[in-house]
């Protein structure tokens, strides 16, 4: 019988989650010993690559599927506030890191960019200032400007305004202090910083095949090396599964009853990129508009500044489409082989509630180069076919899972799914995802290490973590001051300053 390899921490994915993970655990607990492992050939190179995610600083600030509007015209903030929160959660992380000499100076993969709301036409200007009403009341968006005035806004979005028809009725929504965040850059830094540890182990090109629970609690998982075959078995005490979209079949796999009734429904994507430098230097923002009726969150359409690996870069989309792989380097009978006896029945009820959105991914999949410049130029209406070319965004994997009602219901979501006894834990569905990534892992660390987060050494290590840890910034007005003030200055004012 092949000797399992026995390690405290097993990390499936290396990703923003796990790395995420494991640095809390590492700054909470340093003689931890963890396995990370990869099925890819470097880290970070799926979903949280820069080019397979969104790189806005989710905060609530320009994302209007944050704020829906039921049929009366109720506008709902409590969505944005949750998720303004969160963000400040992984800001005060990323602080602490880059004081402690953890991480790198901000500029390498975070940078100051305001973001706006943009809209057009009568009723859903109505809707922009009745959210920022809302929202400007609250500390948490103190600092949200509102301008309908056409001469204002050729100054806040120069390429948005060019060309446009002057008396369009238009409006937009500004905070200034923004954040684009390059997540693959990041997370590189966290695995790097990791990777110094002698008790922290990478492992690329290396798949789960198998995993089994023991009877004493731990968990035996059989590890295959994709190039040498060679299979490995490792005896792990807790294991974390934040491999993206295959997250759910590595779930399926464990059999812990937590995960019966959980599916998934796949959306791919692509991004109109900018070629011309002369365009590129014109536009400083994220300008985020109304996502098209029965349209997927991944797929709100903004016209995006980024850096991505040092380099300044302009993006619009993404343009959704439907696929059935769960990863882009996946299988595309992924969808097929998801379908199990504890998750058919939501599935097929969904399938079934939501065939106005597999329309639409159909229709998105279909639309020529052209047809998607149209739609660009909605954004930039002096948009030249000849700057921009298309390419490829990441898949995402929305939540199927059983509702009581309706039978089955799709989540938009990023979900936490663990084991009652703590010894496993997944991340499931995507949007507001890595922006929430501090605050989701704190809550599987919550979940699956209570014990030892009762601790005094836990607990004041947390603290100095995050700052805020166990009070809400949403009801404490002088705590979110105090912490913003500090987060702006150590990551967005020396860039800034520059």
């Amino acid at each position: 019988m092949m000797t399992a390899n026995k390690v405290d921490i097993l990390l499936v994915g290396s990703g923003i989650m796990s790395a995420t993970l494991a640095s809390l655990l590492a700054e909470l607990e340093g003689t931890l010993s963890m396995l990370m492992v990869e099925r890819l050939p470097s880290v970070a190179a799926e979903s949280t690559d820069a080019w397979n995610n969104a790189g806005t600083g989710h905060a609530g600030y320009c994302e209007l599927n944050y704020t829906p509007a039921d049929a009366r015209g109720k506008i709902d903030i409590k969505r944005a506030l949750s998720i303004n929160a969160s963000f400040e959660v992984s800001l005060q992380f990323w602080s602490y890191l880059v004081e402690s000499g953890a991480l790198p100076a901000p500029k390498n993969f975070i940078n100051p960019t305001p973001h706006l709301s943009f809209v057009w036409g009568d009723a859903d200007v109505k809707f922009l200032r009745q959210r920022y009403d809302l929202l400007k009341a609250q500390h948490l968006f103190q600092d949200l400007e509102f301008s309908d005035d056409f001469a204002t806004l050729a100054q806040w979005i120069p390429l948005v305004m060019q060309g446009r028809d002057q008396s369009q009725k238009v409006a937009a929504t500004r905070i200034k202090h923004g954040s684009d965040v390059d997540f693959g850059s990041l997370t590189r830094s966290l695995v790097g910083n990791l990777a110094q540890k002698n008790n922290f182990k990478l492992k690329l090109n290396t798949e789960v095949k198998s995993l089994k629970q023991l009877s004493n609690g731990r968990w035996q998982v059989t590890l295959t090396h994709l190039k040498t075959k060679k299979t490995k078995v490792i005896d792990a005490g807790f294991v974390f599964l934040g491999a993206g979209g295959g997250a759910l079949k590595l779930l399926q796999k464990s059999g812990v009853p937590e995960s019966h009734g959980y599916g998934g429904f796949p959306v791919s994507g692509q991004w109109l990129v900018c070629n011309n430098p002369q365009v590129i230097q014109h536009h400083h923002s994220k300008v985020y508009g109304k996502a098209a009726l029965g349209a997927p969150p991944m797929s709100v359409p903004h016209l995006d500044m980024r850096m991505i690996n040092g380099k300044p870069a302009l993006l619009f989309g993404p343009y959704a489409g439907f696929t059935t792989k769960f990863l882009n380097a996946g299988s595309y009978l992924d969808l097929i082989k998801s379908v199990k006896p504890g998750n058919i029945q939501p599935m097929l009820k969904v399938g079934c509630q939501h065939t106005d959105l597999t329309r639409y991914l159909i229709s998105e999949a279909l639309k020529t180069r052209t047809s998607k410049i149209t739609v660009l130029r909605q954004f930039y209406p002096q948009a030249l076919k000849a700057d921009w070319h298309l390419e490829n965004a990441g898949k995402r994997v929305q939540i199927i899972k059983k509702c009581d009602i309706k039978g089955g219901k799709l989540e938009f979501g990023t979900e936490i799914v663990a084991a009652q006894d703590g010894s496993i834990a997944a991340l499931l569905g995507a949007s507001p995802g890595a922006s929430v990534a501090v605050q989701a892992m704190i809550e599987v660390i919550e979940r699956c290490f209570s014990t030892q987060l009762q601790s005094s050494a836990w607990q004041a290590k947390m603290k100095a973590l995050v700052h805020s840890y166990g009070v809400s910034l949403i009801d404490n007005v002088d705590l979110l001051h105090s912490i913003r003030q500090r987060t702006l200055s150590t990551l967005l004012k020396p860039a800034l300053a520059e």
